[in-house]
């Protein structure tokens, strides 16, 4: 059974035939600067509803936000939060192991499970891009896989830097927003069925005709420097 994560569903749908040469051969787009900030507020917000998690109760910006529910405390959710198991399917019909690392859980008095994604931010206006929205569909569509009952209704925790505090005594201050999300998970079963299609092929399919990666390959594979 071959291990399809949630980012690569979205590489599938960016370009399937930067897809193709992740999984087939291995060969990987080149990686992004890190993260260090974003992946210390990830972790940082963690600590802070974890809090919550243990008393059984709302964070206050949870209450702020009229937001009826409290952080899941269940086994899972160490798991659920892994980067390398995260919340795991295996589709038999496509023979992929289907997974993805949610940020947070939460859960409502009717039993529904919520979806949670943070995401830190210095823009000015903080933005849940297309990108953003896939992929809280796929965590909640992961998660009903499993029989879990699931809102339909996400939220995006924003941690957003506050410019106008400054950077006074080398502190930098940040917002808390909360953005809901209502996802609609049925293009994911066409997407998967695709992407197996795409895995298939025996030469590598046609690129995105806006790759920027395939477009640079292209070019400079036409690159052939000068005699000396």
């Amino acid at each position: 059974m071959i291990k399809l994560s949630r980012s690569k569903i979205e590489l599938f749908l960016e370009c399937p035939r930067c897809f193709w040469l992740d999984l087939r051969e291995k060969i990987k787009r080149p990686p992004p600067a890190p993260y260090t900030i974003n992946n210390a507020i990830d972790y940082l917000l963690k600590q802070e509803f974890d809090a919550y998690r243990e008393k059984g109760k709302p964070h206050p910006i949870m209450v702020k936000n009229n937001i009826d529910a409290i952080p899941l405390d269940v086994p899972e959710m160490s798991k659920w939060r892994h980067n390398f198991t995260g919340v795991q399917y295996e589709d038999m019909e496509n023979d992929f192991l289907l997974y993805g690392a949610v940020d947070d859980v939460w859960v409502n008095p009717a039993g529904e499970l919520i979806v949670v994604d943070y995401k830190a931010t210095g823009a000015k206006e903080h933005k849940i891009y297309d990108s953003y929205r896939r992929q809280m569909e796929v965590y909640q569509w992961l998660l009903a896989q499993l029989g879990h009952k699931v809102s339909p209704r996400g939220y995006f925790v924003f941690a957003k830097v506050n410019k106008a505090e400054g950077f006074e005594k080398a502190s930098l201050s940040f917002d808390l927003i909360v953005e809901p999300c209502v996802g609609d998970n049925a293009w994911i079963p066409k997407a998967v069925r695709n992407a197996r299609l795409t895995f298939d092929f025996d030469i590598p399919p046609v690129a995105a005709i806006d790759c920027e990666y395939c477009a640079y390959s292209e070019q400079a594979g036409r690159f052939v420097p000068e005699s000396a």
